[in-house]
């Protein structure tokens, strides 16, 4: 039997405060009589009796755990003090055994990819390094009125103004950007994929609904101010100014590092196990996820008819995503026809499908408008950035100009 485990249950033996503060349950220990073992003791603490090697002498069926003498070879192996890297070991050791169980079952019932990569989800979720003391985390922040803000806390929108009133897309946020469709949403996800991206972020775009070589075509317009219709015959239609400027936007571009998954029906479990693999391949730099667009993502666990649990299941899954990688996740959302019956067209709060745990679970709410869609004879080419719920500061109204041809932002 693993001497890891006896030190652990001798360890709460030895100290039954640490029973109430344990993260491992008894089923992730590989002995059954150690499972069984853990079991009483939880049981016994709910009930207010007391653990020590007396009263775990009173067990009726003593023998079955190995009797007096392993009882007391278990508190022989007690260290309280490394306890926290004990439960470390048990829980990785608990890792690798549910892990060639997951992806045994998988291959002997034929289990879906999507389905598989769920399940090894579940389980590197499990983690014990989620504990700041706020003495720490006060140290850290203590010379903050003396020192220069480090660059690179924040991705910027690459729009001044946005980013004065936000803060930039903030670490650990989800920030969900609605309109109606042809207003702009993708032109304006993929203006701030880029501006991250030459920030020195990686950006990654989860693109469920358009195919990659249409993100292509749509980067290289936007950043070359080429006529997208151009794009689909570019040595036919690009003029021969354009032709020169090509090479130039293809090497600028590509120092975005934008990595782009157009996959239909992506659900947040695989968008997390891309996201790990990406880090591996960039270690040094911080992932930013853009996700177009919220209803296309496939909820992990099947909702009947209940499309309010999906987009509740779906945003509070994004929320836990940009807290386990630390980075800004920005979600667009596709809003309710009710807006078209409205006189006054701009978008609302209750415009978002379901909108109530989309509004409680986003950080940030930005909703986008273009009077010109509606007013066929304008010429106006002013995009409205409405900031429509803004935890960490003001809301109100920033307008930038764009090109609809192009699909450029501009101040």
């Amino acid at each position: 039997m693993s001497i890891t485990e006896k030190a652990f249950l001798g360890s709460l033996i030895k100290a039954e405060y640490l029973l109430k503060d344990t993260v491992i349950q008894p089923e992730q220990l590989e002995s059954m009589r150690h499972q069984e073992l853990m079991r009483t003791m939880v049981e016994w603490n709910r009930a207010g009796k007391s653990i020590d090697l007396i009263s775990l002498t009173t067990l009726p069926d003593l023998e079955n755990f190995g009797g007096m003498s392993y009882l007391s070879e278990l508190l022989s192996f007690a260290e309280l003090e490394k306890f926290e890297g004990i439960e470390k070991l048990i829980l990785d050791s608990w890792k690798e055994r549910e892990k060639r169980n997951i992806l045994t079952l998988a291959a002997n019932n034929d289990w879906e990819i999507a389905r598989v990569i769920a399940e090894l989800d579940k389980i590197n979720q499990s983690k014990m390094n989620d504990h700041t003391s706020l003495k720490r985390a006060l140290s850290t922040i203590y010379e903050a009125p003396w020192e220069d803000q480090k660059i690179m806390q924040t991705a910027t929108t690459g729009i001044n103004k946005l980013d004065e009133m936000t803060g930039g897309f903030q670490d650990g946020e989800v920030t969900i950007i609605g309109a109606r469709p042809s207003m702009g949403k993708t032109d304006v996800m993929l203006h701030f994929a880029k501006m991250s991206g030459w920030a020195g972020y990686l950006p990654l775009i989860f693109s469920l609904e358009m195919p990659e070589k249409l993100i292509t075509k749509r980067l290289i317009a936007s950043t070359g101010g080429f006529n997208r219709s151009k794009m689909r015959d570019p040595k036919k239609l690009l003029s021969e100014n354009q032709k020169n400027k090509w090479a130039h936007v293809i090497g600028h571009l590509n120092e975005t590092h934008i990595q782009i998954f157009d996959g239909a029906g992506q659900t947040v479990a695989a968008m997390r196990a891309k996201t790990r693999k990406m880090l591996n391949q960039y270690p040094n730099k911080k992932p930013i996820l853009f996700i177009d667009y919220l209803t296309l993502i496939q909820p992990g666990q099947i909702h009947v008819g209940n499309s309010h649990q999906q987009v509740t299941e779906i945003s509070k899954s994004l929320k836990m995503m940009a807290k386990e990688f630390e980075c800004p996740v920005i979600c667009l959302a596709q809003l309710n026809r009710s807006v078209e019956s409205r006189a006054d067209k701009r978008p609302m709060m209750s415009d978002i499908r379901e909108s109530g745990s989309v509004e409680q679970d986003a950080d940030v709410i930005l909703f986008l408008y273009r009077e010109a869609y509606y007013d066929k004879e304008s010429y106006d080419n002013t995009l409205d950035i409405i900031v429509s719920k803004n935890r960490n500061g003001s809301v109100g109204n920033i307008s930038v100009n764009y090109n609809k041809y192009t699909g450029e932002i501009v101040e």
